[in-house]
């Protein structure tokens, strides 16, 4: 019996999306998953320029920290900002107090200079010792060339390659695609519409929330031979909701089951983020074991320990000002919405 726990991990992320809370209307209302990537996540991450993203991940790494993650596996994508950037989300995440694993989603969506310059952006994190994995947007978003490339890459500096698979129903050529280049080093982040006898290999990333929003499906993960993990894909970092939301979703298609798997994805976090699991969360409720959360609302962190440093207590920060960052946020996120 105990209110104690590592530090939890946000499989994946999307840092650069943090402003987008409250943005202006599409131009005219998504009817499925194409379109909502065109005039709502694809418009915003054309908007963004260094300095905004750097106050979007400040705000996510807070609003980790006060969700009892102290490690995120982030997805960069912004088109009109690329180099640096990788650098900037890093440098935003450390100052917070926050784990960060990041990269930059390589896509030919806006030419092939554009992947080029997101490729070399990876390299040149790499090369600076930053702790990366390759980024790749998605299959259907780039030539077998960039594919490829991201592979050779990931595989040059002996890391992993992160990338949605067959998020949607545009992207179900992905195995194909993907054939002969994963390995136990990828992470495949949403895999909804993956099927079942797939030969990929790699980590399978359940962001429960994120597809039940965009209307794609249940991946129902449970069906994979693959290890999963949770994320949030962008909404926020709060794992116990994310498990808690795998849970339900999960006795949606089996009424047997119980906490326990989603429990195991949640702690998967902690294989491919090792260090968190000598972090120290220390929450509101005891015991923090899956029979009780899953049915506990309003669990919360009342200290969060980074690598020994008290980082969260007394429901704040201790490294910056929380107050400073979500007023800096809120200009950024109006300079954002203007542009849209």
């Amino acid at each position: 019996m105990t209110n104690v726990t590592p530090g939890l991990v946000c499989a994946h992320h999307h840092l650069y999306s943090e402003l987008a809370r409250g943005m202006p209307a599409p131009p005219k209302v998504a009817t499925n998953f194409q379109e909502i990537l065109e005039q709502v996540w694809w418009r915003l991450d054309a908007a963004l320029d260094l300095e905004m993203l750097e106050w979007s991940a400040k705000l996510g790494a807070l609003e980790a920290l006060e969700a009892g993650t102290t490690a995120i596996i982030d997805h960069n994508e912004t088109p009109n900002a690329i180099e640096g950037s990788l650098s900037v989300i890093a440098r935003a995440c450390e100052e917070v107090g926050v784990r960060i694993v990041t990269g930059y989603g390589v896509s030919d969506r806006n030419g092939t200079d554009g992947a080029r310059r997101g490729l070399e952006e990876n390299r040149r994190f790499l090369e600076e010792g930053g702790n990366c994995l390759v980024g790749i947007h998605a299959a259907f978003t780039c030539t077998d060339e960039s594919l490829h490339g991201a592979a050779a890459l990931a595989d040059e500096y002996g890391v992993g390659v992160h990338i949605h698979v067959a998020e949607g129903p545009g992207d179900i050529d992905a195995p194909k695609r993907l054939a002969g280049l994963t390995n136990d080093r990828w992470l495949l982040s949403h895999c909804v519409h993956l099927p079942t006898d797939h030969d990929l290999e790699g980590t399978i990333l359940h962001n429960p929330r994120s597809n039940l929003n965009n209307g794609v499906g249940y991946a129902n993960p449970a069906r994979f031979s693959n290890p999963v993990a949770l994320g949030t894909d962008g909404i926020g970092a709060n794992m116990i909701e994310s498990f808690r939301l795998a849970y339900v979703m999960a006795r949606s298609v089996d009424v047997t089951v119980g906490p326990d798997p989603a429990w195991s994805w949640l702690e998967n976090g902690w294989n491919l983020v090792p260090e968190a699991r000598n972090d120290e969360v220390t929450w509101s409720y005891d015991p923090m074991d899956p029979w009780h959360i899953a049915f506990t609302a309003g669990i919360h962190p009342l200290e969060v320990k980074v690598g020994g440093e008290v980082v969260f207590e007394n429901g704040t920060t201790t490294r910056v000002d929380a107050q400073e960052i979500r007023a800096k946020a809120r200009e950024q996120a109006a300079r954002l919405h203007a542009r849209l």
